[in-house]
C-alpha cells in the first residue's frame, strides 16, 4: 500500500512546481495528475493539500465536483459517447451498444481487468460530424459501426492512442458560409497598433460607438462592459476568455480558436489595452483539449513577435500575458461567475450578484469576460471602423453572427450572417427540406415551430448564443425535450435545492410520461415547477430549465397528449348484467340479491 502512495505521488512536485505551487491553480493541478496516472489517488490528494496549504477536503471537493475528474480507477481506456440529441440522431446509441458488446461491458462500468469503461457525455462540440466520442479525453469524429468495431479492437490490443490512425481524430471546421468575421485579412498585430494611437478611454469608445454586445447569448454591451471595468477600482485588473461552449448543439468557438486564434488572442490584448489589464486566461472546456497544445504555441509565437509580454510592439508599459486553464467537464462554468470561481481552482458554483465581475471578479478585482466571439468581433470593429461596423446588421444587433447549425440538414456546419437573418434563410442554405422545429440557442434558447420561420436573428427577436438545430418531420420533439431536461438534470450543479430538486422532479416527470404513466395533472405540475424555478433558482441554469418542455408543450402538445394515461372514470356500474352473470355462474336464482339490496 505504501509502494502504491509513492507510485502516485511520483511527478507530482513537478506538476506543482510549473503551477507555482498556487493553490488558485488547483483544477489545472488534478487534471495533469488525472493524466499522469489515469486518476487522482487519495495519497495524491493528500500530497497535493499539503503542498498547497489547503486542506484536504477542498482539494476532495473540487476533484469530485468535475465530471472529467476522478477518484477511482476508471480503465487505461476512458470511452465517452456524445449524448448530444443531434449525435443520438445519427445513431450513438447504438454504437455505444455495438461496443458494449464488442467488450463485453456494460454502460457506466469499469471492466474486470480495468482495461476499459464506457459511459456517455454531454454534448462534446462536434454536433456537425458526429456521431462522436472521447477517449481519454481525445475527440473522434464521424463514428460509424466499421470505425467503432475498429476501436474496439485497438482497445482491446492495448494500442496506445499515438498510434490510432491520424483520420479517427481529424476535427474539420466546416465553413459553410462566410462573412466579415470569417473573411477578415487581419494580419498579427494589426489592431494592437490601430489602437496604440488611442488612449484606452478612445479604444472603450470605438468599441461602444460599434453597437457591440456580447456574443455568448446575453448580449450586453461590450462598450459598456469594458468601461465599467475599466473605471473600477482595484489593484489588478483582468482578462477572461469564456471558451467553455457547453450549450448543446454550439461549436463555432471551436472553429475560432482552431482557424483564427491569433484574432482571438489579438481581442483579448485589445481589452487589456482598453481597461488597463496584464493578465489573461482562455477558459478552455475539457472537451476541446485536443487544441490545448496548437493554443500555447500560437501564444508562444505572440510573445517572441512582441505582441505578448512586456512592452508589447515596443510600448513601454503595455504588459500583458494570456495563461491558459482547461475545464474539466462541468456545464455549468460557462457561466461567468462560475468559471472565475473555477479560474480561482474551486467548484464551478456562481456567484451571488451583485457584485459583478466588472468590479470583483478574479481574485475580487476588476475583471472583463467576454465570449471568445466577442474578443474577435472587438478586434474586427477596432479594425473597420466603428461606423462601418455598426452599418452591418439591425440598428439593435450590428455587426454580423456565426451560427452552428446542426441535425436534419445534408450541410451543417458554421454559417455567418449579418444579424437579421431569418430562420427560414438559414434552413435554405444549409438544404434542410420538410423541418418541423428549429432550437435557436440550444435547450436554454426557444423552440421556433414552422410558422414562425420567417422570425429574425437578432436581440430585437430572437437572441441566439450560436446553435441552430434542425428537425425534421420525422422527430419526435418530445424526446428532444426530454434528452434536454435530462442534460438540465446531469448539468445542475446542485448548489441550491430549486435548480438541483426541480430539474431531477422535472426529469421524473417527462420519464414518466414516456413510460405511458403520466397524466394531464403531469403537465400542470410541470408549468407550476416552471414558476419556482424562474422565481428561486440561483443562477440561469435553473431558470431556463423548463423552456425546452414549454416550448415544445407549445407548438407540439399532440406529441406529450398521445403518451399521457386516460383518467376517465369507468363505465357506470351494470347492475342488471352483474345479476345475469351471477345467476348464471351458480345456478341459483337468488344470487347476487345483496347487490340488489345493496343498491336500494
Amino acid at each position: 500500500m505504501a509502494a502504491d502512495s509513492e507510485i502516485h505521488k511520483a511527478g507530482l512536485d513537478s506538476i506543482l512546481d510549473r503551477y507555482a505551487r498556487d493553490p488558485n491553480a488547483l483544477l489545472q493541478v488534478l487534471r495533469e495528475v488525472q493524466e499522469l496516472h489515469g486518476y487522482i489517488h487519495p495519497s495524491s490528494i493528500s500530497y497535493i493539500g499539503v503542498k498547497l496549504g489547503i486542506p484536504r477536503a477542498r482539494v476532495e471537493g473540487v476533484a469530485g465536483f468535475y465530471s472529467f475528474l476522478h477518484l477511482q480507477p476508471h480503465g487505461e481506456y476512458r470511452v465517452l459517447f456524445s449524448d448530444n440529441i443531434t449525435d443520438r440522431m445519427q445513431g450513438s446509441q447504438a454504437l455505444m451498444e455495438q461496443m458494449c458488446r464488442q467488450l463485453w461491458l456494460q454502460p457506466g462500468k469499469v471492466s474486470e481487468d480495468g482495461l476499459v469503461s464506457i459511459n456517455t457525455t454531454s454534448c462534446t462540440g462536434m454536433c456537425d460530424q458526429g456521431p462522436a466520442m472521447l477517449v481519454n479525453g481525445r475527440a473522434i469524429t464521424r463514428l460509424t459501426p466499421q470505425r467503432v468495431q475498429e476501436i474496439g479492437g485497438l482497445i482491446r490490443n492495448r494500442t496506445p492512442l499515438s498510434d490510432w490512425p491520424a483520420d479517427f481524430f481529424r476535427v474539420e471546421d466546416n465553413i459553410r458560409r462566410s462573412g466579415p468575421l470569417l473573411d477578415n485579412t487581419i494580419a498579427p498585430g494589426d489592431v494592437l497598433r490601430t489602437a496604440l494611437a488611442l488612449g484606452s478611454k478612445d479604444i472603450v469608445e470605438a468599441v461602444k460607438n460599434s453597437g457591440l454586445r456580447g456574443r455568448g447569448g446575453a448580449g450586453f454591451p461590450t462598450g459598456l462592459k469594458w468601461e465599467a471595468c475599466r473605471n473600477a477600482p482595484g489593484s489588478e485588473h483582468y482578462v477572461v476568455c469564456n471558451a467553455d461552449e457547453g450549450e448543446p448543439g454550439t461549436f463555432k468557438d471551436r472553429v475560432l480558436l482552431t482557424s483564427y486564434a491569433d484574432l482571438v488572442f489579438e481581442g483579448m490584448t485589445l481589452c487589456a489595452r482598453a481597461i488597463g489589464a496584464r493578465h489573461g486566461f482562455l477558459y478552455l472546456r475539457g472537451e476541446y483539449r485536443y487544441l490545448l497544445e496548437p493554443l500555447q504555441a500560437v501564444l508562444q509565437r505572440r510573445r517572441d513577435d512582441k505582441l505578448l509580454g512586456r512592452n508589447i510592439l515596443g510600448q513601454p508599459g503595455f504588459d500583458f500575458d494570456i495563461a491558459i486553464h482547461l475545464g474539466a467537464g462541468a456545464y455549468i462554468c460557462g457561466e461567468e461567475s462560475a468559471l472565475i470561481e473555477s479560474l480561482e481552482g474551486k467548484r464551478g458554483i456562481p456567484r451571488n450578484r451583485p457584485p459583478f465581475p466588472v468590479t470583483h471578479g478574479y481574485l475580487q478585482q476588476p475583471t472583463a469576460v467576454d465570449n471568445v466571439e466577442t474578443f474577435c468581433s472587438a478586434a474586427l470593429a477596432m479594425q473597420m471602423g466603428a461606423e462601418n461596423y455598426r452599418a452591418i446588421g439591425t440598428p439593435k444587433s450590428s455587426g454580423s453572427k456565426l451560427i452552428s447549425v446542426s441535425g436534419d440538414c445534408p450541410r451543417p456546419g458554421i454559417y455567418e450572417y449579418p444579424f437579421g437573418v431569418t430562420v427560414r434563410e438559414v434552413l435554405q442554405d444549409c438544404g434542410a427540406v420538410n423541418t418541423r422545429a428549429v432550437q435557436v440557442s440550444g435547450p436554454s434558447g426557444v423552440c421556433v415551430a414552422e410558422s414562425e420561420f420567417d422570425r429574425k436573428l437578432g436581440f430585437e427577436d430572437l437572441p441566439t448564443a450560436g446553435a441552430f438545430m434542425v428537425f425534421d418531420d420525422s422527430r419526435d420533439l418530445f424526446e428532444v425535450a426530454r434528452n434536454f431536461v435530462h442534460f438540465f438534470a446531469h448539468e445542475s450543479c446542485g448548489f441550491c435545492t430549486p435548480c438541483r430538486v426541480g430539474t431531477a422532479m422535472l426529469k421524473s416527470t417527462m420519464d414518466k410520461i414516456a413510460a405511458g404513466l403520466g397524466t394531464q395533472y403531469d403537465l400542470g405540475e410541470i408549468e407550476h415547477l416552471d414558476h419556482v424555478l424562474q422565481t428561486s433558482s440561483h443562477c440561469g441554469l435553473g431558470r431556463t430549465a423548463c423552456n425546452p418542455v414549454l416550448h415544445t408543450l407549445k407548438h407540439f402538445r399532440p406529441a406529450y397528449e398521445s403518451r399521457l394515461k386516460s383518467l376517465e372514470f369507468e363505465p357506470a356500474f351494470d347492475l342488471d348484467g352483474a345479476l345475469a352473470r351471477a345467476r348464471q355462474m351458480t345456478g341459483r336464482d337468488d344470487a347476487g340479491a345483496h347487490l340488489k339490496s345493496e343498491e336500494t
